[in-house]
């Protein structure tokens, strides 16, 4: 028995077999994007499971008026990790940076000086031991209350799209727009803001600070740590990117502006360091080294001193 089919049906056919590879096609497609946003749940799914920082205000710290007056800060056997089950790093730390100090922190890539940043901010919590500052155990006071008297100068400098110049260097309108001027004057700032920006401190920030350089971004942050005037300021990694112009203006302000305020600065550019009261040189999570710039460049066999090789700032 012969099968007979009309041509009308072979071309019917043929015209729903190309539909279902385009509905294949999208299926696929429709596949790959659910794939994509899953990780999206995934993450909403961990941060929602996430333990909670501690309480963000307290009694002890809201009683703390006009602290802390010296910034000076103690590491009392130290200890802490990212999360629980790993590995320490940062191991019995034992050491006091004075109030008003100029430190400089250095060492190789995985030493613990981020971590060491992370645990005065209380990013990462105590395993063991303490930190004081001005005689006040940071772990007994709210976050806000600790935070809010710290100032840090990252390494990627963060500029607020879509917001005015004045908003980025003052969020919570604390500063008048004299003393912005001030600030952006300390800073080397000011002759660009109001020469070069057609709006001055109106001028709105683009996504990502795009309309600013990498060093004038950098340089902004300063402004803000002018204007807060904390007692501790912590500067990590800030001149990594910026040329050296850049830098010497960046030292210069720190120099002239934070005469009184206590300094921790991360670098890698040790040559930034050099005129800092002390050097603490890390690795694996321990001080190996803390004394002046100067005892540790006249020390050959020192972790600084090898350093310093390997920048080319000395040679042999």
């Amino acid at each position: 028995m012969e099968w007979i089919t009309s041509p009308g049906i072979i071309a019917l056919s043929i015209t729903y077999s190309m539909s279902i590879t385009d509905i294949f096609m999208f299926a696929i497609r429709c596949l790959v994007q659910l794939e994509t946003n899953i990780v999206s749940v995934e993450r909403i799914s961990e941060y929602s499971t996430m333990d909670n920082e501690r309480e963000w205000r307290n009694e002890k710290g809201k009683s703390l008026t006009n602290w802390p007056s010296k910034g000076e800060i103690q590491f009392h056997n130290y200890s802490t990790r990212y999360r629980e089950g790993l590995d320490l790093v940062i191991n019995n730390l034992n050491v006091t940076i004075k109030g008003g100090e100029k430190v400089g922190l250095v060492g190789r890539t995985g030493s613990g000086k981020s971590s060491l940043a992370f645990g005065l901010f209380r990013m990462i919590e105590a395993a063991e031991g303490r930190i004081l500052i001005d005689d006040v155990d940071i772990s007994e006071i709210g976050l806000h209350d600790l935070r809010s008297k710290i100032t840090i100068v990252p390494q990627d400098p963060v500029l607020f799209s879509s917001t005015d110049l004045s908003f980025n260097l003052s969020p919570f309108n604390e500063h008048t727009n004299e003393q912005i001027w001030e600030a952006l004057e300390h800073s080397h700032m000011k002759d660009f803001v109001l020469n070069k920006l057609d709006n001055g401190l109106q001028t709105i920030v683009t996504e990502g600070g795009s309309n600013f350089s990498q060093g004038q971004k950098q340089l902004l942050c300063l402004t803000r740590a002018l204007l807060r005037r904390s007692q501790i300021i912590v500067l990590d990694e800030m001149s990594s990117s910026v040329d050296q112009q850049t830098d010497q203006l960046i030292q210069e302000t720190i120099r002239n502006e934070f005469t009184d305020s206590t300094i921790i600065a991360i670098a890698h550019r040790i040559d930034t360091l050099l005129h800092y009261d002390r050097i603490m040189v890390m690795d694996q999570g321990n001080i190996i080294e803390f004394d002046t710039p100067a005892n540790l460049l006249s020390n050959k066999e020192s972790a600084f001193y090898s350093l310093a090789l390997d920048a080319e700032l000395i040679k042999e």
